[in-house]
Order: structure tokens, then C-alpha cells, then sequence
């Protein structure tokens, strides 16, 4: 067990918030966790109250673009305790990434302990509703005030927390982009890195204005293959079979997309990852075989799909969703506790008690 300094400063301000119902992002606890990299090691790792931090207008990930982040959610379980849902699996990708991005791997155990007590201390700030969920972002850039290209020396690890409502209230309705890319092999679309983010940035504003919620990402050279979408990966089910992208190095591997492969095979569904070609999805369509189709994330959970529109097209999807229903439903009993835990994947929060300073 690492020693976490503590500094606490509760506020009280999630008394007089509807925590059930505010906006991802919108809203942060009294706390951060942070952790700092310089010498070649990581130290100092404190819980410090919720402020802002000093950055030198130099700092290397303004200019060069060092930064990775995670996102994963904490809801109470049936005794009122935080459950934390795969934060080891979060704890790899962080550090995925950060190969792929030229950083300092952060330590896995630390990640989660830093989790585990920064949930413990802000436990008020956890939602209770279902679907509602603290909502935590860990975040790694490079600090370093230099300019110039090669890979810093110095790194800031942050967690701050965010409670949040239900991300998508409806099925949503998604647009294949066929002019802007996400990724392209040998890129940094399997890392999830801030810069990703930002070129998706334009193309999803003009998808929204069209009526649509999120992109749908195509593959780079011909714009014909199914990669992802905005915040989610995504499935099809098409002749009572289930497929979902295949990885492939320019597509993230989300931990909800694991976690549903899982459970459909569970549940006796067949599960193929491969290549998925948009004329696969229209014909499919035309011929009366596509049934269904949804997104995952930790954001979203599991998100229907309405219909997807592609250049001149709109393929629209059958109404009922019984399968994303019925998964949306499973995934948020196991997070919860409603549902019995029988992979191993839920992390309960010990009650919050200060260390030794």
C-alpha cells in the first residue's frame, strides 16, 4: 500500500446539487489525486482539494501534444459502498498508451489505490440513481517547460472525479464519415490520446448539426470499413450473429466493449470481431437481416442505434433493441450489485479513513 498525503477540505457543495442528474464534465468534487514524474520515477503521490493547477505557457503538452487520459465509473453497490467496475483493465490501457505516446509507464497498483481513496474521501459525491454514476478521469501529460521535439522528463498523473447523470436518454442516431479520418494504421487511434479527440472535434459539430449524435469513424484509405464511433465502440447484430470491428491497431480497445463480448458469449451469443464493410451493413438492411445495433462505452454504457446515415443514405434499424436492452440492463445490475458479480470485475471502495500524515 502506497502513503498518499491528504489534505482534505470538504466543501458541502454536493448537498445543494442534484448529483443524479448533472452533466458529465460539468460539475467536480472537493478532491484530485496527483502524482508527479521527474528523475526517471514517479513520487509524491497527495490527495489535494479540487483547484487549479500552475502550468508554464512552455509545458511540453501544450506544444507537442503529450497527453493520455482514462475514464471509468464509480456507483454505489446494495450497502451503500463505491464500486469501482475493471479499474485494472484501466490501469493497463493508461499505460498502453503512454508506450505508444513516448511517456513513463505509471504504476497499476498505484492507479487503482489512488481510485480507491479518492472515491473513499469525495463517497457523498457518488450518485444514486440507476444509470447516474461518479464519473472519474484519470489523465497523464507532460509538463516539462521546454520547447523543442523529443519527449519530456517531467509528467504530472491526475484523477479528478465528476458525477454525472444517464449519457443518452433515447437511441441515438449516428453519421459514417466519409472525409474526415480518426485514425489510420500506425497512428495513435489504439491509444487514447488526447489529440485524437481534438480532430474529432469538427467533423462530430458538423455531424450534430445535421441531426445526428456522434460520427461514425471509417477506415482511413477507402472509407469503406466500420471502425468506431464518437465515444464508443460498436456492435451489429445481423442474422441473429453478433460482430463488432475487429482491433487492428487503429481502433481503441474499450473495456466495455470486453466486458460485452463477455457477456454476450455468456448469454449463448455467437461473437465474431472482423472487419465490417459499410455494404455489409446496407445489404443487410435490404435483405432484412440487420436487427439491431448499439454503442459502448463508459460514458454512454450501452447506447441503441437508431440509424446511421452514410453519403445519400439513411439505414434505419428495427425499434425494441431487445439485445442492447437486455445488456444495458445486466452491466448496470453487475455495477451495481443488483446482479450477481460472476467475472471478477467489480473493486469495492473501503471506507474512507485519513492516514498518517
Amino acid at each position: 500500500m502506497y502513503h498518499i498525503k491528504e489534505t482534505i477540505n470538504h466543501s458541502g457543495r454536493e448537498k445543494n446539487i442534484d448529483l443524479n442528474t448533472s452533466i458529465m464534465g460539468t460539475v467536480f468534487t472537493d478532491h484530485m489525486f496527483i502524482c508527479d514524474y521527474e528523475n526517471g520515477q514517479w513520487n509524491n503521490p497527495r490527495i489535494e482539494p479540487m483547484a487549479t493547477i500552475p502550468t508554464h505557457p512552455a509545458a511540453m503538452a501544450l506544444h507537442y501534444g503529450q497527453a493520455i487520459f482514462e475514464g471509468l465509473k464509480a456507483a454505489l453497490g446494495n450497502d451503500g459502498m463505491p464500486l469501482l467496475f475493471r479499474p485494472g483493465q484501466n490501469a493497463k490501457r493508461l499505460n498502453f498508451s503512454a508506450a505508444r505516446m513516448g511517456m513513463p509507464a505509471f504504476p497499476e497498483d498505484l492507479f487503482v489505490e489512488g481510485l480507491k481513496r479518492l472515491v473513499a474521501i469525495d463517497k457523498e459525491w457518488v450518485p444514486s440513481n440507476d444509470g447516474s454514476a461518479l464519473y472519474l478521469r484519470p489523465f497523464m501529460y507532460a509538463d516539462e517547460a521546454f520547447i523543442g521535439m523529443r519527449a519530456a522528463t517531467k509528467y504530472k498523473f491526475i484523477i479528478f472525479a465528476s458525477p454525472s447523470g444517464p449519457f443518452f436518454s433515447k437511441p441515438i442516431k449516428l453519421y459514417a464519415e466519409t472525409q474526415y479520418i480518426r485514425a489510420a494504421n500506425g497512428g495513435t487511434g489504439e491509444a487514447k490520446a488526447a489529440g485524437n479527440y481534438a480532430a474529432a472535434i469538427l467533423p462530430t459539430e458538423k455531424a450534430k448539426l445535421n441531426g445526428y449524435d456522434q460520427v461514425l469513424w471509417l477506415d482511413a484509405q477507402n472509407f469503406e470499413y466500420v471502425q468506431e464511433a464518437g465515444t464508443m465502440n460498436i456492435f451489429f447484430k445481423i442474422g441473429g450473429k453478433v460482430i463488432t470491428p475487429n482491433l487492428g491497431g487503429s481502433i481503441l480497445s474499450g473495456i466495455t466493449r470486453l466486458s460485452v463480448i463477455d457477456l454476450l458469449r455468456s448469454k449463448g451469443f455467437e461473437v465474431t470481431e472482423r472487419p465490417i464493410k459499410m455494404s455489409e451493413i446496407i445489404a443487410a438492411s435490404e435483405n432484412g437481416t440487420l436487427e439491431e445495433a448499439w454503442g459502448a462505452g463508459t460514458a454512454v454504457s450501452i447506447a441503441p442505434i437508431e440509424e446511421i446515415g452514410y453519403k445519400d443514405m439513411k439505414i434505419k434499424f428495427p425499434v425494441g433493441n431487445p439485445v442492447a436492452k437486455d445488456l444495458k440492463a445486466t452491466m448496470d445490475g453487475i455495477k451495481t450489485q443488483k446482479i450477481k458479480d460472476t467475472f471478477g470485475w467489480i473493486v469495492p471502495v473501503e471506507s474512507y479513513s485519513a492516514q498518517p500524515r
